[in-house]
């Protein structure tokens, strides 16, 4: 650590605001993991009519759109500004600031649940803000230390804004065709998961292995990686555009094989003593699981599309990020980097409910009790989170360090 970073940590430490405040993933994965429990019990309740919201998005969209845009924008946020102090030495995010931009993330959540009242235009500028500070904070810390390496983050929240915009304005009726934006937004977290998974999953493995004196290690980023770095992209970005289209088809298939022969490489199976490890790995599978079965539902039309997008969307996205926002909260709070029973159940319950919702798109018979079932395993995955990462996240960190 420099001169500089151990200057941030002392700062950090002496600031007198709550603990919660101190650092960007303490608010927002505290908020990630209540939103991902109560949007989607939201969700089921106004598809058995027990509740109606008073937005102009359909449920279906509205789900959609929460997930993507309210819960994984949480998830990146509290990654990125926990991040940044890593990048530039300059002290994180943090008190009142911080507090402000996470009201914006809350006003967001409020304004497209209420969109209908207050009108579909007023709340997509409300909703569309959080990813514009975020955007603009990030721009502003990178710039400040001429941090370019880094400046790619900010293409890719730029691409989520440009997203969610797009989302609003097929809402308002300003854009066709339907499902564009909602395609793009799972394809450019996926792309972001395969960008960023393929450094942390290999290195935190080697590293875990190294110490037990592995004779076999992860392999080394090699052209395997670089051809799967240029499919993956092509591939959701036809799908995003033509998911029905055989050329789709085509590269998803290729992009499947290639990110599964990666995933390999990594030793995933040298690490059932871990919880922590091994999650990343599943997580990861989900991506050649889902890209598969999006080539499988074009060349067998009695699987439905929608297995393949919950393979990628409750699977890679929500797997990978409840292992994430864990292993970041016990590391960033001066914990053993175990997963102990409460978080095994947690990775063991959204593992459970991303194969049932699944096999509810595959059956016509069951898919109701079958949803339930997923949605329950879903809630209970982020409630023991909650459980146990919850009080973490709103004391001071056990060894005194940074927060």
């Amino acid at each position: 650590m420099t001169a500089e970073h151990d200057t941030s940590a002392q700062r950090t430490r002496r600031s007198k605001g709550p603990a919660v405040l101190a650092l960007g993933f303490r608010p927002f994965f505290l908020l990630a993991g209540m939103w991902a429990a109560a949007a989607l019990a939201i969700f089921v309740a106004t598809l058995e009519g027990r509740i109606e919201l008073p937005t102009a998005f359909s449920p279906v969209d509205w789900h959609a759109h929460e997930m993507l845009f309210g819960y994984i924008g949480a998830a990146i946020a509290g990654f990125l500004l926990t991040a940044i102090p890593n990048w530039t030495g300059r002290l994180p995010i943090h008190g009142v600031p911080l507090l402000g931009l996470a009201l914006v993330w809350v006003a967001g959540r409020l304004a497209v649940a209420a969109s209908e009242r207050i009108g579909a235009g007023t709340a997509a500028l409300i909703d569309l803000a959080f990813l514009f500070l975020l955007c603009a904070v990030t721009l502003r810390e990178i710039v400040a230390v001429r941090n370019w390496r880094n400046l790619p983050i900010i293409l890719v929240i730029g691409v989520l804004l440009t997203l969610n915009a797009l989302m609003h304005a097929e809402l308002i009726g300003l854009s066709e065709p339907e499902g564009v934006a909602r395609r793009g937004g799972v394809a450019m977290v996926i792309v972001l998961i395969t960008l960023v998974g393929g450094r942390i999953v290999p290195s935190f493995t080697r590293n875990w292995l190294a110490k037990r004196n592995a004779r076999r290690l992860p392999g080394g980023f090699g052209v395997v990686d670089r051809l799967t770095l240029a499919v993956t992209p092509a591939a959701f970005c036809v799908w995003a555009l033509r998911p029905d289209s055989g050329l789709t088809a085509g590269l998803c298939a290729l992009a499947a094989a290639l990110n599964l022969i990666r995933l390999i490489r990594w030793r995933g199976h040298q690490t059932h003593p871990e919880p922590l490890l091994w999650i990343l790995h599943l997580a990861y599978l989900w991506i050649p699981v889902g890209l598969g079965l999006i080539a499988l539902s074009h060349w067998w039309p009695a699987l439905p599309a929608s297995g393949a997008l919950h393979a990628l969307t409750s699977g890679a996205m929500g797997t990978m990020t409840l292992a994430v926002m864990s292993r970041t909260t016990l590391g960033h709070t001066g914990r053993a980097l175990h997963a102990g029973p409460g978080l095994t159940a947690a990775y063991l319950c959204i593992t459970i409910a991303t194969l049932l919702r699944i096999l509810s798109a595959l059956s016509t018979d069951w898919d109701g009790p079958l949803l339930m079932a997923a949605t329950l395993a879903w809630v209970a995955a982020f409630v023991l989170f909650l459980a146990v990462c919850g009080p973490m996240l709103v004391a001071q960190r056990r060894d005194g360090d940074a927060p």
